[in-house]
């Protein structure tokens, strides 16, 4: 840290005037990045195996999308939903088109995207004069930090401190099917789940619990909500979660990688479920600005024409099956590799993930921890794969280093 002083300035400004939501951070100030690196500000270069929480899918500074950003910016930034404004409309058509869903809704975030898909649930039933207001979520699950988004959330550090809470949210054991049974009744209006919990480990949902999931909600009329904020966007080797799993969503959520970086979110929902939504009942200022908005369909346009939903399922098994090796060679350290595609989960026996992720930052890489005892991984889709026998081989020493 003494060898940086911007590093040392920022930290003392922060402590002195950013709100503490943070805590102490990592000792890096990011000054900028390029491709799947990021270079702190004392010019120390660092693979970025965590991609902003599954934001940078394109990784830093991808040329097609620096280009849709400057394009666009020096046209029109914002100019408000009193006016149409030609990529909101392009990137609904085109959402529509890529998920099978028929229409959407365009915000900034991804806890405003639950938010909405929370409303919109409401509202469907609403409209039709029946009092279903009940939300059921899965513990352990995050869907955001809005009250409303806190309280879906299955953990209650993130909801106990700002009491009272909304009404009208049940939460059952993830996989459980007897307790998901128990708790969807005709005061149900939606059931929301993520297919992987990524904030509490990286957590696969059993394909008989997703299964059963919809079909309770076709049985009651409940509708079923998906959150692919970080699941979607082909994280997972597929564009969305939902598609490996076989399940067709009355509401998904989009957000993290769906502009490259640029904040964003979507609500896609059913023509039916759709209905919820009347003018008036839910909008947005910044939601679906131009530039935004460009951003994901620059995002879009890569996908397609490199191909990345195919690569982070092919990069992804290759990742894993390395972390699987490392397993095998570490068995009293490491407990299980878990996840889909680019969004892998390292469970370790002893509780070091957070000296873990400190050591490979020593080493040049940057990774995530969820609790005392799972690394997370959520790399660039561009990611190469010559870059993963390095990577692997650094953190087997890392962790043999802070296990002793």
């Amino acid at each position: 840290m003494a060898s940086d002083p911007i590093l040392q300035e920022i930290i003392t400004l922060d402590e002195q005037y950013y709100l503490n939501c943070f805590g102490t951070r990592m000792p890096l100030c990011v000054d900028h990045g390029e491709g799947v690196w990021v270079f702190g500000t004392d010019g120390k270069r660092y693979l970025d195996m965590i991609g902003g929480l599954a934001v940078n899918v394109l990784g830093h500074a991808h040329p097609r999308l620096v280009q849709a950003i400057t394009s666009q910016a020096a046209k029109v930034i914002h100019c408000s939903n009193y006016y149409y404004n030609e990529p909101q409309t392009r990137l609904a058509k085109r959402l529509a088109a890529l998920t099978g869903m028929d229409r959407v809704f365009i915000g900034n975030s991804g806890a405003e995207a639950n938010e909405a898909a929370i409303k919109l649930a409401r509202g469907y039933f609403h409209k039709k004069g029946q009092p279903r207001v009940q939300i059921v979520s899965a513990l352990m699950s995050f869907h955001g930090r809005t009250l409303a988004t806190a309280t879906a959330t299955g953990q209650p550090k993130y909801s106990a401190p700002f009491a009272p809470l909304p009404a009208g949210f049940v939460h059952v054991p993830y996989n459980d099917l007897d307790a998901l049974r128990a708790a969807v009744n005709d005061k149900t209006g939606a059931v929301m789940l993520e297919l992987i919990q990524g904030e509490s480990g990286v957590r696969p949902a059993d394909p008989a619990f997703v299964r059963f999931a919809e079909q309770l909600c076709r049985e009651t009329g409940a509708r079923l909500i998906i959150d692919e904020i970080q699941t979607g966007m082909g994280r997972t080797g597929h564009f969305l979660a939902s598609q490996f799993y076989g399940v067709q969503p009355d509401i998904i959520t989009l957000a993290k990688g769906l502009a490259g970086g640029v904040p964003i979110g979507a609500v896609l929902a059913s023509e039916d479920t759709a209905s919820g939504f009347t003018p008036g009942d839910h909008v947005s200022t910044f939601g679906g600005n131009p530039l935004a908005c460009a951003a994901a369909l620059a995002v879009l346009d890569e996908y397609e024409a490199s191909g990345l939903v195919a690569a982070a399922a092919e990069r992804g098994e290759q990742l894993a099956a390395a972390l699987r090796g490392l397993m095998a060679q570490l068995p009293e350290v490491i407990g299980e590799v878990r996840g889909a595609g680019l969004m892998i989960g390292l469970e370790l026996v002893k509780p070091i993930a957070v000296a873990v992720k400190a050591g490979m930052m020593a080493k040049g890489y940057l990774v995530g921890s969820v609790g005392a005892s799972v690394i997370r991984l959520l790399p660039p889709l561009i990611l190469p794969e010559s870059l993963i026998a390095a990577f692997t081989k650094d953190l087997e020493k890392t962790i043999q280093e802070v296990s002793l």
